[in-house]
């Protein structure tokens, strides 16, 4: 039987373990902004219908400002991306990229050049595109309950509110009575974020009546010029510390940080840096005057830009291209495959060989 001190032993280490695995969750977690929009509630199916969603997948940043990690893999798979499970057999996935190669390679040279890669990114892009205006179909749906093609602000607060838990009935009920709601301070500025959202997303003339059209770019801002302006407006609203509209390397690089007590965790910290940095200088800054403005970060967010797509292809050729010869081979993309598809495929040399 354990003695009293062993047990009190193992609780010591079990809560020391699980205080190490929270601060890795909190450096991994770093909000971008205080904004109580981002820090909704991921537990209810209908309030992730009607909310916009923090993450756009093809959107090389994600709403709150932080890099979307899954860029490369997202541009590069397009809806294959989930098939890249991480327990997938590296032998079917290994197939898989084959198959994928094959079809990047139109010209059947053996090789992929950057100029087929910004083809293949543009082709994943528009199929992220297209996924979103499917979904965007089944959410309209949700919020339009007298089916008549339109949403109301209203009606559209009375199905968020209920998504929180608020007594649908009795919120409809006031609402048509000018009634006060009483309302918790965090979900009141969602609604003014969402309100925000929703004025940009109504073509003129200005109703808040929003149409299937309007609503998606409510849900997806990427979909339309004008809002992807607006969330370029409120990503330098939340890292612009001087308020001159306009980021330096170091507001770009200084959103709010956990706690770290731990090597591992400030290892994890710096890479965090290193990565925005390499992306503000090397990427956003176009001109390289150490300042982003909104134009320069409304061109980087532009999901369907040409030339950014290009410089895509170009960055990520070069990720694996080690015989220098600016295109991309099978092998290599194999060897590299983490960075392609989130999945690394074990002795890859040795499989493709046996495959081919």
């Amino acid at each position: 039987m354990m003695s009293r001190q062993a047990f009190l032993c193992s609780l010591g280490s079990l809560y020391l373990s699980l205080l190490f695995v929270f601060l890795l969750m909190d450096v991994y977690a770093r909000p971008a902004n205080n904004s109580a929009l981002k820090e909704k509630s991921a537990d209810s199916k209908d309030e992730n219908e009607i909310l916009p969603p923090d993450h756009l997948n093809g959107i090389k940043m994600e709403m709150d400002g932080h890099l979307n990690k899954e860029f490369h893999q997202e541009v590069f798979l397009g809806k294959e991306m989930e098939e890249f499970e991480e327990d997938s057999e590296p032998r079917k996935n290994r197939k898989k990229l084959m198959v994928i190669f094959s079809k990047v390679d139109i010209n059947n040279d053996k090789k992929i050049s950057a100029k087929e890669m910004q083809r293949w990114i543009m082709e994943k892009t528009d199929e992220h595109f297209q996924e979103a205006v499917e979904e965007n179909k089944m959410h309209f749906r949700a919020v339009d309950p007298d089916g008549d093609g339109h949403v109301y602000w209203d009606e559209y607060k009375i199905k968020f509110l209920a998504s929180k838990g608020f007594n649908e009935k009795e919120i409809a009920e006031k609402i048509k009575n000018n009634e006060e709601l009483k309302i918790d301070e965090e979900t009141q500025e969602v609604l003014d974020n969402l309100k925000d959202r929703w004025y940009q997303a109504d073509n003129p003339p200005p109703d808040l009546l929003l149409n299937e059209e309007e609503f998606l770019s409510f849900l997806h801002p990427e979909h339309s010029r004008g809002m992807l302006k607006f969330m370029v407006k409120e990503i330098i609203r939340d890292l612009d510390q001087d308020g001159d509209k306009k980021l330096t390397l170091s507001e770009f690089i200084s959103l709010p940080v956990g706690t770290v007590e731990n090597q591992q965790a400030q290892d994890i910290d710096d890479d965090w840096v290193k990565d925005r940095r390499k992306e503000f200088e090397e990427v956003i800054d176009a001109n390289h005057d150490g300042i982003v403005t909104m134009e320069e970060l409304e061109e980087y967010m532009d999901p369907m830009n040409e030339y950014n797509a290009l410089n895509e292809a170009k960055q990520m050729i070069a990720v694996a291209d080690e015989n220098q010869n600016h295109h991309l081979e099978l092998e290599e993309i194999l060897k590299y495959s983490e960075y392609f598809t989130g999945s690394k495929l074990m002795d890859y040399a040795r499989n493709v060989h046996e495959e081919f």
